[in-house]
């Protein structure tokens, strides 16, 4: 039996072709190398935002980006798109604050003027109706704070310059009227009861300037910061000693006003007297001409009728003053 027989060997591939393949293969793996580099490399663009050359921005954009880029280099934390964001918003929306004090312009219904009224039964009795007239005005606010048997002598009963450092910051008015008197024609004490000059009569002199003093306190006390004070001075007395006491007394009260000039002094006693300069019971009442009488039982307080026609007085100093702070009424 013969042996099988043996293929013949297969020839080598010359140089030249052994060149060609080798070339080929290089090409073919520069080929695939290069479509990586640029598919990597689109794959990055893509992660960073980078517009394409032929993409179209939204109209716009490119301020707002600006913006937050500039926010977000002033060294926020993270990618600072949430900080960028409000800061550019916050720099489109602030507007810069005026340090120049604001103009609050005349009296008005929107700017209206605040009215205090204090001092003792004599504010309660006129103060009402005056509220009354000077709501009328539409361009005034009131307040009315009064205490009965009060004054200027006995702070150990009733302190008004402790009560006014209380009231005046909280009501802050423009305009203050007051009244203290009607209890006052009596010895002066001070805060512990102790007094320190007795009946105004047996000691005028020291007397008036003790009152003095503190109707000037009280009175620079109520103008402080440029308020203007309408002061209402007091009646006399059917009882001709009562009134030999509070003659004194009111005398010291004009003699403060008239040491300060911007103070408005409003003059009860003249006012509610007959023509002989005494006490009076019947005046003329200025709303309708007739004369009527005006004093209560007790010969120095005033009734309604003639607290009324002193709020007139009152109102019409008020309305004098609105109109030379610019008022239209």
């Amino acid at each position: 039996m013969s042996s099988p027989a043996t293929p013949p060997p297969r020839p080598r591939p010359s140089r030249r072709r052994f060149a060609i393949r080798r070339l080929g293969a290089l090409a073919l793996v520069l080929l695939v190398g290069y479509s990586l580099v640029r598919v990597v490399g689109g794959a990055l663009s893509d992660d960073d935002g980078t517009a394409g050359a032929g993409t179209a921005e939204p109209e716009g954009v490119a301020g707002s980006d600006a913006a937050g880029a500039a926010a977000a280099g002033a060294g926020s934390s993270g990618d600072g798109s949430d900080d960028a964001n409000e800061s550019a918003s916050s720099a489109a929306t602030t507007e810069p604050v005026s340090t120049e004090p604001e103009s609050t312009g005349p009296p008005s219904s929107q700017n209206r003027s605040t009215v205090f009224i204090v001092g003792d039964s004599d504010a309660g009795t006129f103060g009402p109706y005056l509220q009354e007239l000077l709501d009328g005005t539409q361009v005034v606010d009131t307040q009315l704070d009064y205490k009965v048997s009060s004054g200027l002598a006995r702070p150990d009963f009733f302190d008004w310059p402790a009560e006014m450092a209380d009231k005046l910051p909280e009501v802050d008015p423009d305009i203050v009227v007051a009244t203290f008197g009607g209890n006052d024609a009596q010895g002066l004490a001070v805060e512990d009861g102790t007094f320190v000059v007795g009946d105004p009569v047996a000691n005028e002199s020291e007397w008036s300037e003790e009152y003095q003093q503190r109707v000037g306190d009280m009175m620079d006390q109520l103008t402080e910061g440029g308020r203007t004070l309408v002061w209402v001075g007091i009646p006399n007395d059917d009882n001709p000693d009562v009134t030999a006491r509070m003659s004194i007394q009111d005398q010291a009260a004009k003699a403060a006003a008239a040491e300060r000039p911007d103070v408005i002094f409003v003059d009860t006693w003249t006012r509610f007297s007959g023509r002989d300069g005494g006490w009076a019971e019947f005046v003329i009442d200025p709303r309708d001409g007739q004369g009527k009488d005006v004093r209560a039982a007790d010969g120095f307080h005033l009734n309604t009728t003639g607290a009324e026609i002193l709020a007139l007085d009152i109102a019409q100093e008020i309305r004098d003053v609105l109109r030379e702070q610019g008022a239209e009424i």
